[in-house]
């Protein structure tokens, strides 16, 4: 069977690295997406590849931006697609002509602001594409479980990209985590500096928040960590100020710390604390891009991770600064035979990790029931993500705790 074909939805600096007319000022300066399908079409496991935006007339300068920084670093990687809209054309539903150029079997990725998540999932999931959407996946519980039911309704795969699943010190600690006892207090923390509200200023506070963004990988964790606990409440708190101050619409938060109370589905009197913590108004000079730690506890040990530095630093006069890189994301030095050689890279895993299931399924090798069992990121397993990050805005827009009921495999908000 022919390899997928995989379309790309959103252009912007997680696909392509291009942001503002060049490229992007953070650590993705080549993008990660585009990048990641351009190596696997190279390694024969995607087919064709396309990309869909809102406006065509960005394309000529993100084609010459791609020539220039990745097939011209890697050896000539073939970094060519379809594009859509034409380039001469603004259209916000071009990803439905995008997608109904696809076979059923294909896959799309979608880096696209939060609010859009649900409708263009929903489009391909009902024309039978599989799909990886980025984190989080709805902003809305009733929106994730409707995708829920639709992908199983079609037979098709949703993936949820939360790649910290796939580093290395994290994906170590969840299994650790599981001869530590009863779990009983997590607190994370994740933050990056104030340079992304100019990249993410388009949709900054109005359609999303920093808990969305950035909390969605540490409750992610937390929860793949714990799977005999579930979420019963949620209270958010919020520091404001920051953002406003450098333009952006006035309900934006800066900070964004949610606390959530756990209780064991079997022994409800057992009762654990989540705090889970994220922010976008870092200093701009902080050292590294992303920081991100937490501290686990369980009733018969602990574990703490800094992942902000990796033990690996740089100093530059034109940064002038000290930075601490991170190659175990996504490395992007050619190896010996001028190749991208990122493939170890808990990002590019991510993505493999998608098409390799998505291969598998198509070939009849695996169901949908046995991929939720490997416990990889699918809606099913990120039920109580969503909700609590939910829960989360529901707290702060009405200023109340708010309660997560399930049961019988029915979720709500209270």
């Amino acid at each position: 069977m022919a390899p997928p074909s995989v379309l790309m939805v959103g252009t912007g600096e997680y696909t392509t690295g291009f942001v503002g007319g060049g490229a992007s000022g953070s650590d993705k300066k080549v993008g990660v997406v585009g990048l990641t399908l351009f190596d696997l079409r190279r390694r024969g496991k995607v087919g064709k590849l396309s990309m869909v935006g809102v406006s065509g007339r960005k394309f000529p300068a993100i084609k010459q931006h791609l020539q220039k920084n990745i097939s011209e670093v890697y050896n000539g990687l073939d970094v060519s697609f379809e594009s859509f809209p034409d380039d001469d054309k603004t259209d916000p539903d071009a990803y439905k002509t995008a997608i109904d150029a696809l076979e059923p079997g294909s896959a799309i990725t979608i880096f696209t602001p939060d609010t859009t998540h649900y409708p263009i999932a929903l489009y391909a999931i009902q024309r039978k594409i599989h799909v990886l959407i980025t984190k989080p996946a709805t902003k809305l519980l009733s929106d994730h479980l409707h995708l829920l039911e639709e992908a199983r309704k079609h037979g098709v795969f949703v993936f949820i990209e939360h790649h910290k699943r796939f580093d290395p010190a994290y994906s170590d600690a969840r299994a650790k985590a599981r001869t530590l006892g009863d779990f009983n207090y997590f607190y994370s923390y994740m933050s990056q500096p104030k340079s992304q509200l100019e990249t993410f200023k388009a949709w900054a506070g109005k359609d999303s928040d920093i808990s969305y963004y950035l909390n969605s990988h540490h409750v992610d964790i937390c929860e793949s960590m714990v799977p005999d606990f579930t979420p019963v409440k949620v209270t958010a708190s919020a520091a404001k100020g920051t953002a406003v101050d450098l333009g952006c619409v006035p309900e934006t938060e800066d900070t964004i710390t949610l606390l959530v109370e756990w209780r064991k589905k079997t022994d409800p009197s057992k009762i654990a604390t989540g705090v889970y913590t994220a922010s976008w108004t870092a200093p701009q000079k902080a050292g590294v891009h992303s920081n991100q730690y937490f501290h686990w506890m369980g009733s018969k040990g602990e574990i703490r991770i800094n992942q902000a530095k990796r033990g690996y630093d740089l100093t530059d006069d034109d940064q002038g600064q000290l930075i601490w890189l991170n190659p175990f994301y996504m490395r992007y030095a050619p190896d010996e035979e001028g190749n991208f050689s990122g493939q170890t890279g808990y990002g590019y895993i991510s993505f493999e990790k998608f098409i390799d299931a998505v291969t598998a399924l198509n070939e009849g090798r695996v169901t949908l029931d046995q991929l939720d069992a490997r416990g990889l990121p699918t809606l099913k397993n990120t039920i109580a993500t969503t909700a609590i990050l939910h829960a989360g805005r529901v707290s702060l827009d009405e200023k109340r705790s708010v309660e997560i009921v399930s049961q019988d495999g029915k979720w709500e908000l209270k």
